[in-house]
């Protein structure tokens, strides 16, 4: 996908200070603190007077980075004096409250603090922890997402006294956008003797350290900050505190979040990767990068006993943009090793999404004596205007490329983009498949990746972007066999192709995933003849992980088999085989009436991998429980749904078949074998890990099946 899923919201620029803030807008300006007074704040003590500072007070380092004439200065009469101002209430309707903040590193003593329902739920000091310093405002944020229509206030405190006893702030503001730096809080269970957290580095100046400090029973334990511009670790020795929970709060650039584990020593020998995939939310058994942005799945390719991932990559930050190939490699499709960035922007654009091969004949004649065929990515280089490019690897993989002639497809209409390239056999030619514009795609093709001849436009009404374009055989018959042609959005098309043109069977565009968190799946391409399968992974857009150091998944690989049913030839989704390697524990289900209402105990777990065959009975609904998410059957209306989204779905003489994978953040519903799925990003409460089945308005029958626990692929 080529778009950011966090547009820019218009801001209001709506002051509210002297009105009774009854509700607040997104986007909307709560307080810039430019009146003679506080307005509907209500103002303790003499710290803040009775009116916002205009600028630097009496006996002050000088005050910057403010904005305006006004802001909230707690230095009146130095830093002796202490006292409160409290906000009028208000409704958070929006995902971020942004602020300026400045003053002494006072936590507890000197900070703005966001109070929901007489809970204090955020909090921030100045950013100044030594003498010296400066006494200027930085942009700050908290992410208030899991807030949303609570009401609130805002409390800015000052009980300090002595140097930098004082905080600064300005510019509140409810956003559907992250500021400068984020505070935020992890809750940590002390279940080793030590808590790491890696601190980004960031530019210096403009922008106060990265920090992480430690909290035990509501207060400040240790704290350490990183002002460099490399990231580093942060230790905090917890050996006194083991089987308590405490809190980490840090403050990082919003692109560039803290990531928070737990460890046995303070200095790690090993490799810190095998650390970082124990967080929280990150997902045990789907692949995610690193750190930051994920998106599209790339250049998917085989060679030599290895499986290549290359995928959309910001590697400056959190969110979409900056785009680059990062790169990983599996033996297994399940154990991946990150590698080094792969493709990074040039002149051209940034890098979008493309595709790889393996030129076993050298047509492209990049080889030039290597011992291995080249590897060939093919790409999109999206700058002004979008043109297709390729690069190469002669050395299995480890480093592309480019190549000097790029691009080798011009400009041909608007944002044309994401290339997928397969040899045509027959024809001695590679074929691209490239999207253009609208639900507009064609097909081109090359004797050698360098030069390319126009074969045909197509349309596939209701998608865009990302093409697939591949040939499977019809119920396994070598000798039936139907071409594919795929769009970002799950939707595909069957036809036959001569090398020449496509010809679709029908118009009509068949589905094949309904859940809300599936986009821009590709194919492997070069998978040995004796393995025979052609698999699949996309990404599960969307999701959400909240403090962690990456952003969005990948879903489970698949393999795609084409079978014939009573509506015509479907293609059909099911996990690749390997995924049973991972199998710790299984669990038999028993057949079991399901009452009206009455839930089914199934099993209890984080990571799981589920067979379960259900009977409706006269039951108008089934459904299973998954850690709080509902997986539901509606007889009345022919639809299997979760949170979201539906499929239609017809039974077999009443029986329903699902296969269900549960990951710490996503879940994955293939029923009647792999006739449609749904693939679903949430996130569980940590303690329910139950799993149940019921029935409602009617009595259904658990028939049988199998519940399989599953163990990490970073243990």
């Amino acid at each position: 996908m080529k778009r950011t899923l966090y547009p820019s919201a218009l801001v209001l620029a709506v002051s509210l200070v002297g009105s009774s803030w009854a509700t607040a807008d997104p986007g909307v300006l709560l307080a810039d603190f430019e009146g003679d007074d506080y307005g509907g704040w209500h103002a303790e003590g003499e710290a803040f007077g009775t009116g916002p500072a205009q600028g630097t007070l009496a006996g002050q380092m000088e005050v910057s980075g403010f904005l305006g004439r006004g802001l909230v200065n707690s230095y009146l009469g130095g830093d002796g004096t202490v006292g409160r101002l409290i906000s009028p209430t208000f409704t958070i309707s929006a995902p971020w409250l942004t602020f300026l903040v400045g003053g002494g590193y006072q936590p507890g003593r000197a900070e703005m603090r966001l109070v929901a329902e007489g809970e204090i739920v955020r909090r921030v000091t100045g950013p100044n922890a030594r003498a010296g310093g400066s006494e200027r405002l930085h942009p700050a944020s908290w992410n208030v997402a899991d807030l949303m229509g609570r009401e609130a206030r805002i409390e800015i405190v000052d009980d300090a006294v002595g140097g930098w006893g004082h905080i600064n702030v300005d510019e509140i503001r409810l956003s559907a956008r992250s500021l400068g730096m984020v505070a935020r809080a992890v809750g940590v269970a002390f279940d080793r003797p030590y808590v790491a957290v890696r601190l980004p580095g960031g530019p210096s100046g403009y922008w106060p350290p990265s920090r992480a400090s430690l909290w035990v029973d509501g207060r400040e334990i240790h704290f350490q900050e990183n002002a460099g511009e490399e990231a580093e670790w942060a230790v905090f020795d917890v050996r006194g505190h083991l089987g308590g929970r405490g809190e980490v709060h840090t403050l990082a650039p919003a692109a560039r979040v803290a990531t928070v584990i737990t460890r046995e020593r303070p200095r790690e020998d090993a490799n810190e990767v095998s650390e970082i995939y124990r967080e929280a939310f990150r997902p045990q058994y789907h692949f995610t990068a690193r750190e930051n942005w994920l998106n599209d799945p790339n250049g998917l390719v085989y060679y030599d006993g290895e499986y290549h991932l290359f995928f959309q990559h910001n590697p400056f930050g959190a969110e979409w943009g900056n785009m680059t190939w990062g790169h990983a490699i599996s033996d297994d499709l399940l154990h991946w090793r990150q590698m080094d960035h792969a493709l990074h922007p040039d002149d051209l654009g940034t890098i979008f999404s493309g595709s790889a091969v393996i030129d076993h004949d050298d047509t492209a004649g990049f080889r030039q004596g290597a011992p291995h065929p080249p590897l060939v990515c093919i790409y999109t280089s999206a700058g002004q205007p979008f043109t297709q490019s390729i690069a190469y690897s002669t050395d299995r993989g480890r480093s592309l490329a480019k190549f000097a002639g790029n691009p080798v497809l011009g400009h041909i209409a608007a944002d044309n983009r994401d290339p997928k390239v397969v040899w045509h056999e027959p024809t001695q030619c590679w074929v691209m498949a490239l999207y253009l514009e609208g639900s507009s795609y064609a097909l081109y093709a090359s004797p050698n990746l360098k030069e390319w001849t126009h074969l045909q436009n197509l349309e596939l009404p209701g998608t865009s972007e990302c093409p697939d374009f591949f040939e499977l055989p019809v119920d396994g018959d070598a000798s039936d066999t139907r071409w594919v042609y795929w769009g970002a959005n799950n939707r595909y098309m069957l036809g036959r192709f001569d090398g020449r043109a496509f010809t679709p069977d029908t118009g009509e565009m068949l589905r094949t995933d309904y859940g809300p968190n599936m986009y821009a799946a590709q194919t492997w391409s070069d998978i040995p003849a004796e393995d025979g399968r052609r698999i699949q992974i996309g990404w599960m857009n969307g999701g959400s992980y909240p403090g962690m150091p990456f952003n969005q998944q990948m879903s489970i690989p698949c393999e795609l088999t084409l079978r014939s049913t009573p509506s015509g030839i479907r293609l059909f989704r099911e996990p690749v085989r390997e995924i049973s390697t991972l199998v710790e524990q299984r669990i038999p289900l028993r057949r079991t009436p399901l009452h009206d209402g009455a839930g089914l105990a199934l099993a209890e777990g984080e990571l799981l991998d589920m067979d379960i065959r259900l009977h409706m009975g006269d039951a108008s609904r089934v459904a299973l429980v998954l850690r709080g998410l509902r997986v539901e059957y509606d007889a009345t209306t022919g639809a299997l749904s979760v949170p979201g989204a539906s499929a239609p779905l017809s039974l077999e003489r009443g029986d329903l078949r699902l296969r269900v994978l549960l990951d710490r953040t996503s879940v994955e519903v293939f029923a009647q074998n792999g006739l449609l799925s749904l693939s679903q990003c949430f996130l569980p409460a940590a303690e329910d890990r139950s799993v149940a089945a019921l029935a409602e308005g009617g009595t259904a029958t658990l028939v049988g099946g199998e519940v399989r626990r599953l163990r990490s692929v970073w243990d």
